[in-house]
């Protein structure tokens, strides 16, 4: 476990910087980076042939968006290098998650699941993955056909004006003191992630709150410096 020794006074405070993600709908920050996305998964069950495909980098909210639809659609989730073994749990009005398939999929299973979705079962399938299926390791001519013409939902890397919208937020809900410039010199610096940006207005409050202060620039850069050497 890594953890952060904010100076308190008399003593040292070990600070855990793991902190669970928060997945609800209400947590879920719109910007342009995700607005077309964001309207596309929640233009279900009306998805073209009954899929979407929710493509975007590491940290720009495919899990978050795909945990919102799953809550929504009652989605069962399955792996996807066992989705053939799985078909028998998709019956009509099934909802299916299938997420991560950059690294290759079962792909007779998945040609059966989407062609499923096609058909008047009533079945939704949402996949996740950071690209686009053409960089995929798919070599059945059938499902790569299929996931071509796929309805695409494209999240792109968080911008300033989103991760300011969630930092304002998360400081704001837990009441924590900000010192002058502090927004600023953290969008300057910090990842490019709304995961991190939960974990690190995290550790910044618990930090204020041991020294009894705001978050300054200088503690905002002692703790980018532990987050960055995890």
């Amino acid at each position: 476990m890594t953890a952060f020794s904010a100076s308190s006074g008399g003593g040292q405070l070990a600070l855990d910087l793991t902190l669970d993600p928060d997945y609800r709908a209400s947590s879920f920050a719109v910007s342009e980076a995700n607005a077309n996305a964001l309207a596309l998964v929640n233009r279900w069950p009306r998805w073209r042939q009954g899929h979407l495909l929710l493509v975007g980098p590491a940290g720009s909210g495919k899990t978050h968006l795909s945990k919102i639809w799953s809550e929504r659609a009652h989605a069962i989730v399955l792996e996807r290098d066992r989705v053939e073994r799985s078909l028998s749990r998709v019956t009509r009005g099934t909802s299916v998650l299938v997420e991560d398939c950059d690294p290759g999929v079962d792909e007779p299973g998945l040609f059966h699941l989407l062609n499923r979705a096609a058909g008047d079962s009533g079945v939704s399938v949402l996949l996740t993955a950071r690209s686009s299926p053409g960089d995929w390791p798919v070599t059945l001519p059938d499902l790569v056909s299929r996931l071509a013409a796929a309805e695409r939902a494209v999240l792109h890397e968080p911008d300033d004006a989103l991760l300011r919208q969630v930092l304002e937020k998360l400081f704001r809900d837990r009441r924590t003191p900000l010192g002058a410039g502090v927004l600023e010199y953290l969008l300057m610096r910090m990842e490019r992630s709304v995961d991190f940006a939960r974990r690190l207005v995290a550790v910044l409050d618990n930090a204020a709150l041991a020294r009894k202060g705001p978050v300054t620039r200088a503690l905002a850069r002692d703790v980018l410096t532990a987050l960055s050497g995890e």
